[in-house]
């Protein structure tokens, strides 16, 4: 097994084979809610006003190597690149199956993808996320994907992009009765702790639900968002089919374990981990084994050990400052190219060659790298 990838809790030859052999595709949720409009909640858009933009600008990046929905390519003023840069290098060496799909989106992205008949979540501060029979239908539908995806595929990756999700999973989680205060990440390198602890508080209080509850549909429904639904329901129905799924995400993957878990989900090392970067692994500021840990009694998590200490940018290289971490599947992307027999050095040289023709488009609207 290569050593760029650390395998912490429970490790299983069978999944690890099929990971490194089997029949692979790359379903990337998308999904917005308006609690992405607070100030200072998350910094996966220009401004919180243009954070709608953000994942349909991240799948079409991912697909296109440019954006449809908006002109600039998805990276902030000084460099620094989507996550999505990441994914696309190494789905670049993959050479597998990519499947958009949108839970619930207030722009939807200018290339194919699935709809789950899902709405955009409102913000969780009003203690109604999303109604119900919204949820039940993302549910159904991601269930059925999920089922048909099974098919054809022995693994499933399944990656998110919605901003503000770290504060949708910190509300979600607790809703449930877990302990989830500090251990949530940012993109942010610094952070917003306390401010998300107020919004999720209020979130809560709005709900009514000051005392936990077991239903995850009322969870998600009062202070979730669609993308938990989606995701969730996609791995149910290929973990229902007998296949196996790679969540490829940082803590955000943690509440799709908590979900699939109230459902009453079986969740085994052998048909279901989670892959992410050593970022998440490594950030002082939150803490996905201690989440882990607390959901899933026998979890099993992949992580890939890649640097970009020795970028010739610095856009690249503040990723080792805390930048963004994870988003766009990643962490499960890198996992999988170097599961796959990729080097590190295989891949850093395709970031390089993508982050310089982003860079090149960047430039020509005047945005500086």
């Amino acid at each position: 097994m290569s050593n760029a990838v650390k395998i912490l809790g429970e490790s299983s030859d069978r999944y690890v084979k099929v990971l490194r052999e089997g029949k692979a595709c790359f379903v990337l949720v998308l999904g917005t809610t308006d609690t992405s409009f607070i100030p200072g909640i998350t910094v996966a858009g220009a401004s919180p006003e243009l954070t709608p933009y953000t994942p349909p600008a991240d799948a079409e990046y991912l697909l296109l190597g440019k954006c449809r929905v908006i002109p600039v390519p998805p990276m902030t003023p000084d460099g620094k690149p989507t996550p999505a840069l990441i994914s696309r290098a190494c789905l670049q060496l993959l050479n597998i199956p990519v499947l958009v799909v949108c839970a619930g989106c207030r722009v939807r992205p200018q290339i194919p993808y699935v709809d789950l008949g899902g709405s955009p979540g409102r913000d969780i501060r009003t203690g109604k996320a999303l109604d119900p029979d919204v949820v039940r239908k993302i549910l159904d539908n991601a269930i059925l994907l999920g089922k048909e995806l099974a098919k054809t595929f022995d693994i499933i990756i399944i990656g998110e992009s919605i901003p503000a999700g770290t504060t949708t999973t910190l509300a979600f989680l607790v809703a449930l009765g877990y302990d989830a205060w500090g251990k949530v990440s940012s993109a942010s390198p610094t952070n917003p702790i306390e401010l998300k602890r107020s919004v999720v508080m209020e979130a809560l209080k709005n709900a009514g639900l000051e005392k936990p509850t077991s239903d995850p549909i009322e969870a998600v429904s009062k202070v979730g968002d669609p993308v938990i639904v989606g995701v969730s329901g996609i791995a149910k129905g290929v973990l229902d089919s007998g296949k196996h799924v790679l969540l490829a995400g940082g803590t955000q993957m943690c509440s799709i374990v908590a979900f699939l878990k109230h459902l009453g989900q079986e969740l085994s090392p052998e048909k279901i981990a989670v892959g992410t970067t050593r970022w998440i692994l490594e950030d002082k500021s939150s803490d996905i084994v201690g989440l882990l840990n607390l959901i899933w009694n026998k979890y099993s998590l992949y992580v890939a050990m890649f640097s970009l200490a020795q970028a010739p940018y610095d856009g690249l290289r503040a990723y080792e400052q805390g930048f963004v971490k994870e988003g766009v599947g990643m962490g499960g992307l890198l996992v999988t190219t170097m599961m796959r027999g990729y080097s590190q050095e295989d891949i850093f040289k395709k970031v390089i060659e993508e982050y310089e023709k982003m860079l090149k488009l960047a430039q020509e609207l005047g945005v500086k790298g």
